[in-house]
């Protein structure tokens, strides 16, 4: 069983305490103060207000409206170091704000509200006793600004130029403010990597290769080609009140930017990369860098939302591991492969060409249309076992491929909250080898329908919780849902007479449980980084090419890689739970939406509301 998370028991905690000081009260005769609503909303609004001033750029993911939180599509984020504190500064304040409101008497979904509105907070101000990395809008306090993976260095040209839109002359001046703006924020970066290195905190060796592709590759072309400059050319083809004279002279300013002040900027981040690079650690757990250990028990909480210890987590790991193991050896075996381990057998599979799309642009584009039908078809049967349905589209995309070689396999980003933007699941197909045919309806599960799309949609339809949780980041609420829903495919009949997909769910789950093992054997265990690939290319039967950047992954985002298994155990538990207390009054359509329809939350909030869900049922 898994342990509640340290944020979630203080939350239950507070609304148990709520009915108690209530009675108290009143028993004694006392007049404690009833904060109304209306306070609750003026605290929650300033603090949303305020973390919203300091990111323009998931404003405009969201497509937020400036008259609710005012100018910003013409700047972007501040990630100098002034730029982190005054964010961890104004995310502790109002965490503090939000646990003085807690000591009132609100009523309990107001207690509810204020609760959770403090552990997003907390999660925004990061660890104070760690001073390397940056907040992320995402993933919270990530140790390393510049990486393969991930950064504003990354995340913030794809919001340029997939989802700053431009339908009129004002929209796209603010893209050419904003490109100038990119060139200031790269050498802000730039700047706190250096402090960082200051305090000791050093991107580990090992991921400093496929960070120089990625920082090379982004000004490898001319500055008229780059993705920047040409996405704008086809934004403006659509946009409003600008002939083809205005929409050439802005193409050329944005070309003029790119050429001098985006590319010097990055060669910047280049030499600055290299002298760093002398001095970095060869370890590559967290635990090497100063205040490490500490600040990975931080990610723990927060990211796998757990008090379990590294070493629990890393038992768990390995049991999950071997029981879903012997399950393929099983399947392997009823389809004629008995010969070598599950990890030879299942990587055998990976060669064989039945399993594969051609290493080619016709190959890719058949390998997109095959994940669209899926979803079509997923689409179809979900309301077998889901009630309530996301409105908003999912749309499937290539990762783009100047990131594509530090990026994961695949990954969902949300749509914009009026709608008006579907979802979008963009999948890695820089290996070939690395995505076969009968693991790509899992990933479809996982990062689609019913997964990502299901949630994070439905996350956002809801209104009453205020843009804060609708945007919540609750890695093992999230990440374990996704999970939970490819064990909600299989139960839908999606792997029928297809054992071989089955296989490659099997290999996900497993997957997905050898990254506890890997990321507390490097964070915790001290582990090399070889040490790590050769368990889970073992474990997991994957590509190499999957396996050196899923490793790579884990020493870049440490506990991230946790939330997945153990949010996905925790909510086969509750399901279970209640499917034994419930009988045949078990209403599967009913388990999920209470698991949905309150929003990404802590794991043991979503534990008390099942509790008082089955309470409502008999």
């Amino acid at each position: 069983m898994i342990k509640k998370s340290l944020l979630s028991l203080t939350v239950i905690a507070v609304l148990v305490g709520c009915s108690s000081e209530r009675n108290s009260s009143l028993s004694s005769g006392g007049s404690e103060q009833v904060i109304s609503r209306a306070t609750v909303d003026t605290v929650v609004k300033q603090y949303t207000r305020d973390f919203i001033g300091h990111q323009p750029g998931l404003a405009t993911s969201l497509k937020l409206t400036d008259e609710q939180y005012g100018r910003y599509s013409d700047r972007l984020p501040n990630y100098s170091v002034a730029g982190m504190q005054a964010l961890q500064i104004d995310m502790n304040k109002a965490a503090e704000q939000l646990k003085q409101l807690q000591s009132e008497n609100l009523s309990p979904s107001d207690r509810l509200h204020v609760s959770v509105n403090e552990v997003i907070a907390r999660y925004y101000a990061g660890d104070a006793k760690f001073r390397g990395g940056y907040i992320d809008t995402w993933g919270g306090h990530l140790p390393y600004i510049i990486n393969q993976l991930a950064g504003p260095l990354v995340e913030i040209p794809n919001i340029l130029k997939e989802q700053h839109g431009i339908s009129n002359a004002s929209q796209a001046t603010d893209y050419i403010k904003r490109l100038s703006a990119f060139a200031v924020l790269t050498d802000q970066v730039r700047e706190k990597a250096l402090a960082d290195a200051d305090k000791g905190v050093i991107l580990p060796k090992p991921l400093f290769e496929n960070t120089f592709g990625y920082l090379n590759n982004f000004i490898a072309s001319t500055a008229g080609e780059h993705p920047l400059v040409t996405s704008l050319a086809e934004k403006l083809e659509g946009a409003q009140g600008l002939d083809e004279p205005a929409k050439a002279v802005l193409v050329k300013k944005a070309q003029r930017i790119v050429e001098q002040e985006i590319y010097p900027a990055f060669t910047r981040v280049i030499n600055t990369m290299k002298e760093l690079e002398n001095n970095a650690p060869t370890e590559v757990g967290i635990w090497a860098q100063p205040n490490g250990e500490a600040f990975y028990q931080h990610e723990i909480t927060y990211l796998a939302d757990s008090t379990m210890t590294a070493e629990q987590i890393h038992e768990v790991g390995l049991q999950e591991v071997s029981r879903i193991t012997q399950r393929m050896d099983e399947i392997l075996k009823e389809n004629g492969y008995r010969e070598g381990s599950v990890s030879e057998r299942m990587q055998k599979l990976n060669d064989e060409p039945r399993f594969l799309f051609a290493d080619s642009d016709v190959g890719r584009e058949k390998l997109l249309t095959f994940l669209r039908g899926e979803i079509a078809t997923i689409n179809e049967n979900a309301p077998n076992l889901f009630s309530t349905l996301p409105p908003q589209k999912v749309e499937v995309k290539r990762i783009p491929k100047e990131v594509e070689a530090g990026a994961p396999g695949g990954y969902y980003y949300g749509p914009s909250l009026d709608g008006s933007r579907p979802g979008v699941f963009a999948i890695n197909l820089k290996d070939m080898k690395a995505v076969p045919s009968f693991g790509l309806k899992t990933l479809t599960y996982h990062e689609a329908v019913p997964g990502h799309h299901f949630q994070i949609a439905l996350n956002m339809l809801q209104t009453d919780i205020g843009l804060m949780r609708q945007n919540a980041s609750f890695n093992a609420y999230i990440e374990g849902w996704a999970l939970y829903s490819e064990l909600v495919a299989y139960e839908m009949g999606m792997y029928e007479n297809d054992p071989f997909g089955d296989l490659g769910r099997l290999q996900a789950e497993a997957y997905r449980a050898a990254r506890l093992v890997v990321d507390t054997g490097l964070h915790y265990k001290k582990w090399t980084r070889q040490q790590a690939i050769e368990y889970f290319a073992q474990a997991t039967g994957s590509a190499m090419s999957d396996v050196t950047s899923a490793i790579d992954r884990y020493i870049a985002w440490p506990g991230q890689a946790l939330g997945y298994k153990l949010g996905m155990l925790k909510l086969v538990e509750l399901r279970n739970i209640a499917q034994n207390a419930l009988g045949e009054q078990f209403d599967i359509k009913a388990f999920h939406d209470v698991i949905l329809l309150k929003g990404a939350r802590p794991l043991a909030i979503v534990e008390a509301d099942v509790q008082q869900w089955i309470k409502t049922q008999k």
